[in-house]
């Protein structure tokens, strides 16, 4: 054989053999996920009690996580795409919001622990979240946090559950059909064997991002459920969710009783993570500005404060 072409023949066969071992080891790769005894165990270092559950609905798994007092208000994270309970990790363990809040974190469908790779649409996700969301609430004030995907998640679980969810904070959320990229690499990419070589999470990830862009067409006509108020955090050098996104939603949102908007000048779509004190510091006080009985509290410390 020729030597230009038996180093040829060499090198096809090191990029398949190169392939088939990415094949072997993709699937394990980039889960973003944490087992539950280590993550017990970090939170435990940190002086906080983590407490993990495995709920049952439909035959579903679905993983969530708890921090803080059941009896305080709830903040419900709701994450983004890939991802899982833990990208809200340092929230969960926050001293400011944990005198303040009960909070859980949640892997949603095909993510983490939640029947890990299997995506769902957002109207199937909200019929399995749902349940548990009705029955965690516990009829205590109830606030849906998410980022990124999970801001249209938050919409959609609040459309479909009025009378439970007290406040919307939608961070970085991808709301707008319009501003989503066409992307039509995404079915192919899923669809045939190439779906072999991408890494973990980043399978039910792709899928879900190919759905999304009939979601937010379908969710359309959700937004006029939607009447608890709803605080957009958004930072403007976004550029993976512009943010027109916000301008987007505070017109669909005709029937929210207020909205409120912090746009972070040098904000990325990351700002849960690199401008996490000031997110902290607006999910910290929002019971106290959207609970209508912790505002008449407040009216009442005033009233008696001016008498003394």
């Amino acid at each position: 054989m020729p030597i230009p072409l038996l180093i040829l023949s060499r090198s096809a066969i090191g990029l398949v053999m190169l392939l088939l071992t990415w094949g072997i080891i993709a699937p394990g790769c980039m889960t973003f996920r944490i087992d539950d005894d280590k993550a017990v165990n970090q939170f435990r270092k940190n002086g906080v009690e983590l407490r993990t559950y495995t709920a049952k609905v439909e035959g579903r798994n679905l993983h969530f996580v708890e921090t803080g007092d059941t009896a305080k208000p709830i903040l419900f994270f709701v994450h983004g795409t890939p991802g899982s309970w833990s990208a809200f990790g340092d929230y969960l363990k926050d001293p400011v919001l944990l005198s303040r809040y009960h909070m859980i974190s949640i892997d949603r469908p095909g993510f983490g622990y939640s029947d890990f790779g299997q995506a769902e649409n957002l109207a199937r996700q909200s019929e399995l979240i749902s349940p548990l969301l009705r029955k965690l609430s516990g009829g205590k004030p109830l606030y849906l946090v998410g980022h990124s995907l999970g801001g249209p998640m938050i919409v959609k679980l609040a459309a479909d559950n009025p009378q439970y969810v007290m406040g919307l904070v939608i961070i970085s959320g991808s709301i707008d059909p319009d501003a989503e990229k066409p992307e039509k690499w995404r079915p192919v990419l899923y669809s045939t064997p190439l779906n072999l070589l991408v890494p973990g999470a980043f399978k039910p990830s792709n899928v879900e991002l190919w759905y999304l862009k009939k979601d937010l067409r379908l969710m359309e006509r959700d937004y006029a459920k939607v009447t608890c108020p709803v605080y957009f955090i958004h930072g403007r050098k976004d550029t993976w969710v512009p943010p027109s996104n916000v301008d987007y939603g505070m017109r669909q949102l005709s029937h929210s009783q207020r909205i409120d908007t912090l746009f972070l000048e040098e904000g990325n779509h990351f700002i849960p993570f690199n401008a996490f004190n000031t997110v902290r510091d607006k999910l910290s006080v929002i019971d106290d500005i959207y609970n209508p009985m912790a505002l008449q509290r407040a009216r009442k410390d005033s009233t008696i404060g001016s008498h003394q």
